[in-house]
């Protein structure tokens, strides 16, 4: 409680530029140490958001004041937060603050997820609204990345945005419209079937358009996932997606991709999180 009520002086010390009426700790679910809740009052969506942040170990100490850290933003939040917690818990994996949105109150989980993460209206989903990505995306960026960076000491060069299933997809629709907002993806499971293959239509539109992705992407769906056991085509899916991006020989795309065996569409999401973690810290930043 000590601890977590230091992390709470110095988040409001902290918020000198963000307006603290966006926002106000609550007690969190988690018993990690250096975990934080907030509510968080969207503007842009006028709707309520859990956010759970944790701190790497030894951010408050004095010999870390100065340094800024790699950022891990998720969704999903009762759901990869727990694996987040879980995949970092080991110094060698401790490396980045995490930031986990939940979802909208009063709303349950599945209706939300649906809306949020995905990127146009498609009516053959009759039990759920969808479409609403894009102003979703707009409150990450006008207001949870401004909180965040605001709050903690962040190295904003090093953004990774995570997500399994709508949320891998959700990455993969990010990625090829709006790829400067974070530096790095860790992808798994993408649901690229949505809306008969759409994120295809707007990877070859971003590709008319440009001659580079400048982004670090990791991609991971588990080997059973196929359409006899899931219904869906979930590795052909990942499989001709990199195959699409990895055709275009961007000059500064650094893509990896697996098909992990012995996982379904449950459990890939942590194995995914971990090897996609390893990568960014051990080849690609090479984080001490």
């Amino acid at each position: 409680m000590l601890i977590k009520s230091m992390l709470f002086l110095l988040t409001v010390m902290s918020a000198n530029a963000y307006s603290q009426q966006n926002f106000k700790e609550v007690d969190s679910p988690y018993q990690a140490d250096n975990t934080q809740k907030f509510e968080f009052n969207s503007k842009v969506l006028n709707r309520s958001y859990d956010i759970h942040v944790k701190l790497p170990k030894g951010y408050s100490n004095k010999e870390n004041q100065h340094k800024h850290y790699p950022v891990l933003y998720l969704n999903d939040a009762p759901y990869t937060f727990k694996v987040a917690l879980g995949v970092t818990h080991f110094p060698k994996m401790d490396k980045a603050i995490i930031v986990a949105i939940g979802f909208a109150h009063g709303e349950h989980g599945q209706h939300s997820r649906v809306r949020d993460l995905t990127p146009e209206n498609d009516p053959t989903w009759r039990k759920y609204e969808t479409g609403g990505a894009p102003q979703y995306l707009k409150f990450i960026e006008s207001e949870v990345i401004p909180f965040v960076e605001d709050v903690y000491r962040i190295d904003s060069s090093k953004r990774i945005l995570s997500g399994q299933s709508l949320g891998g997809s959700f990455g993969s629709w990010v990625l090829v419209t709006r790829p400067a907002l974070f530096s790095s993806y860790i992808l798994t499971s993408p649901s690229h079937w949505f809306k008969n293959d759409m994120i295809f239509a707007l990877e070859a539109s971003y590709a008319k358009d440009h001659q580079d992705l400048p982004a670090n992407v990791f991609y991971a769906t588990g080997a059973v996932e196929t359409p006899e056991y899931e219904r869906k085509p979930m590795v052909k899916g990942q499989i001709d997606f990199v195959k699409a991006l990895r055709a275009r020989d961007y000059p500064q795309l650094n893509m990896k991709d697996e098909i992990v065996e012995g996982t379904d569409h449950f459990s890939t999401f942590p194995v995914g999180l971990t090897k996609g973690l390893r990568w960014l810290y051990q080849d690609v930043w090479q984080v001490e």
